[in-house]
């Protein structure tokens, strides 16, 4: 997919805001209460999508910056001991290099939400940290995993097909 620095770095804001943006409303929506009501998520109502929308706003800037710092790198890193690219076909190369990367992902960005929204913004004392963290992931990763395999993942990629699609039928039209 990326070839250049300047296409990773597009394809990583572009997974950075997907899967910001849809652990967002899951969270928010948790926050809410709709998974304890009876109907649960399926009673969600639109302001929901408002509200992720504006944590969103910040937290893909912590996805894309994490991601670069080792969330890639590892999963990449992890995945390459379980497939050979060259031997192994690519679909499911794509899903244990998602699958890996979130394994990654997941536990850094419940740190980050941890600190951020139970800690400083809602009072919970640093000291439970550990426990807030490890409640974060077990709850946020069977839906960061699905999310990314089966929507953040899937979006990211056909939009970063079709931008430089466009950008190479301009050039190739340019030739002729």
């Amino acid at each position: 997919m990326p070839k250049t620095k300047m296409q990773r770095i597009i394809f990583g804001v572009l997974m950075s805001i997907t899967m910001a943006y849809g652990m967002e409303v899951f969270n928010v929506a948790h926050k809410l209460g709709y998974s304890t009501i009876p109907g649960g998520f399926s009673n969600m109502a639109n302001h929901v999508f408002y509200e992720a929308l504006i944590e969103a706003s910040f937290m893909w800037i912590f996805v894309f910056l994490f991601s670069n710092l080792w969330g890639n790198r590892i999963g990449h890193g992890l995945a390459a001991k379980l497939i050979d690219p060259k031997k192994d076909n690519p679909f499911f190369c794509t899903l244990v290099i998602s699958g890996c990367t979130v394994l990654i992902m997941c536990p850094t960005m419940s740190a980050v939400a941890a600190i951020l929204f139970n800690i400083i913004m809602g009072g919970v004392p640093a000291a439970q940290f550990p426990a807030v963290w490890v409640g974060t992931v077990l709850k946020n990763f069977p839906m960061a995993l699905l999310w990314n395999l089966f929507a953040a993942g899937p979006i990211t990629r056909f939009l970063f097909r079709k931008l430089f699609a466009e950008r190479k039928t301009a050039a190739v039209r340019e030739m002729t």
